[in-house]
């Protein structure tokens, strides 16, 4: 068994939440996880799919006029100005698929905080606050990198929040959506060597061998529809 590594695109927000959704449901290798991480045209928020848009705007920069969504997975608002983003679907019947939702969070993140600690940033997994449940948003504020909770990756020394994520399950499987926040690191480090290292571990975890991987046939008009659709202000502004 393999993890398939996707190559690495740009997007809008609306494009990267539409292929990260049409990723998870247009699968067609069972037991076979996929993994991809990906960039931005230009300045982007997203925010989780129970979050009101009223509340999401009041947390925005003044006058500011980035790119912004509503995921399909849960979470706070996650600011894409200076992060690392990427996601991971595990198709339905996978052993992390069948964990809790709190347990496929903790696991993920180890393999993200053992990928740092491979390039000295002293990075460990949150072990107190209440769990992020699924769907809902994160910490108190709704701001993923304003508070750690349970499972998130932090710096051990200054307690700085470096990464969170959502998940979304439905009958297909898994989709988790991660965002490193780069400041937080607070050293450079080699991002290409970061990606190789996060995905020997996650393949480790899921005992599976990491292979790059095509892009998937996905059928073009459905992504531009996706596209379209979360690009709306029905989608946008649902809540």
């Amino acid at each position: 068994m393999v993890l398939e590594l996707l190559p690495v695109r740009r997007g809008g927000a609306a494009e990267n939440m539409a292929l990260d959704f049409l990723l998870l449901q247009r699968h067609r290798r069972p037991q076979v996880p996929r993994f991809r991480h990906y960039g931005w045209h230009g300045p982007a928020f997203t925010f989780g799919y129970a979050q009101k848009i009223a509340f999401v705007r009041s947390l925005l920069p003044p006058g500011d006029r980035s790119d912004l969504c509503r995921r399909p997975t849960g979470g706070g608002l996650v600011d894409h100005r200076d992060d690392w983003t990427y996601s991971l679907v595990i198709p339905r019947g996978h052993p992390l698929e069948d964990l809790r939702a709190t347990q496929s969070y903790r696991e993920v993140h180890e393999c993200l905080a053992a990928a740092l600690r491979r390039q000295e940033v002293p990075a460990v997994i949150q072990q107190s606050c209440e769990p992020p449940a699924e769907g809902a948003t994160c910490g108190a504020s709704g701001v993923c990198f304003q508070r750690a909770e349970l499972y998130d990756v932090v710096h051990e020394r200054s307690g700085e929040k470096i990464a969170g994520g959502a998940q979304k399950r439905n009958k297909h499987g898994l989709l988790f959506q991660g965002s490193l926040w780069r400041p937080a690191v607070g050293t450079t480090i080699d991002w290409e060597k970061f990606h190789d290292d996060f995905a020997a571990q996650l393949a480790a975890a899921l005992q599976v061998t990491a292979e790059v991987t095509p892009w998937p046939d996905l059928n073009e008009d459905e992504v531009s529809g996706l596209t379209e659709q979360y690009s709306s202000p029905e989608w946008i502004e649902a809540r």
